[in-house]
């Protein structure tokens, strides 16, 4: 793997949205490699809380205001970065998946690889998708298939079935890899399995479908920490290219479902009856890739001068 010093520490990076749990993660981790942090939110509220924090502590940190649908805003909080970490957030008002999510997601993906293509000076744009661009696909029942992350769903099975937010990932996904490669911009995408976090519910938009995906053997979820090491260590590696598979936890079993449903449903006593299944279910995903890029990445690298 490059070490973190290929991207040397006066280097600049742009992470949008910087106000969800990966945005904010990457914020912090970025600064404490060193590097100096463009932080693009489209809350104003989000936009205070990180002022407040850059004048607290001096960090190398500005603060953006951006709007996914307004293209000159991405434009200003990209200026002068190398990099851009890029993951689209649902709108406070509108928590949920549906054919309106999609179309802002599409819109979103297109202005920012757009802008991306326009600002000289990026090397580089990590674009986080999801696990739920590559596993929907009609199969024969009883005959599931191998995934790793050169599949992808099939966008009229997820309309069939109203998987709103395989659909949504998918097609935006598609939208942001068609532009990269017409403007000749260096993309990597992550595609990430069901975030880990406490106050995770069954409300999850990625939970849509879940029981047929434990069944398939493509249910993955994957801690924030380690979602976090993924992206730095594809923004840090000259070597990495495509899509990532990015999982490090599978609910394939009885013991799996339980322990996910009493954190989806910590209130319910009958949480062991979720999916109704006994059977353990081969795991039928593969994030091969990722785990041999990751091999030797120091995930507490810390860059401390500016200089080197």
């Amino acid at each position: 793997m490059a070490p973190a010093s290929f991207w040397n520490s006066s280097k600049t990076i742009c992470v949008m949205d910087a106000s969800g749990r990966l945005g904010s993660g990457l914020v912090h981790r970025l600064l404490r490699r060193g590097y100096t942090v463009h932080a693009a939110v489209y809350s104003h509220d989000e936009m205070q809380r990180y002022k407040r924090q850059s004048m607290e502590k001096e960090e190398d940190l500005r603060v953006f205001h951006s709007d996914p649908l307004d293209y000159h805003s991405i434009l200003d909080a990209l200026k002068g970065c190398c990099a851009l970490f890029y993951s689209f957030e649902l709108p406070s008002d509108h928590p949920t998946y549906d054919e309106f999510i999609r179309e802002l997601e599409v819109r979103a993906a297109h202005n920012v690889l757009e802008a991306c293509a326009q600002t000289d000076t990026i090397e580089k744009v990590i674009f986080t998708s999801s696990a739920t661009a590559v596993v929907w696909k009609e199969h024969d029942k009883g005959h599931a298939f191998d995934v790793d992350e050169r599949n992808w769903s099939d966008v009229n099975f997820c309309k069939k079935f109203k998987l709103w937010h395989g659909l949504s990932k998918t097609v935006a996904e598609k939208t942001a890899w068609a532009l990269a490669m017409d403007r000749e911009v260096n993309m990597v995408s992550i595609n990430a399995g069901l975030l880990m976090y406490p106050d995770l519910s069954i409300k999850d938009p990625y939970l849509l479908g879940a029981a047929e995906m434990f069944k398939d053997g493509v249910l993955v979820t994957v801690d924030l920490e380690f979602l976090i090491d993924a992206h730095i260590c594809v923004f840090e590696d000259v070597t990495s290219y495509g899509r990532y598979l990015c999982f490090n936890g599978i609910v394939n079993c009885n013991d799996d479902v339980v322990k996910l449903a009493k954190m989806l449903l910590p209130s319910s006593s009958s949480s062991q009856d979720v999916f109704n299944d006994d059977s353990v279910h081969q795991q039928r995903i593969s994030n091969g890739k990722l785990r041999k890029l990751m091999v030797d990445f120091k995930s507490g690298l810390q860059v401390t001068s500016k200089d080197e």
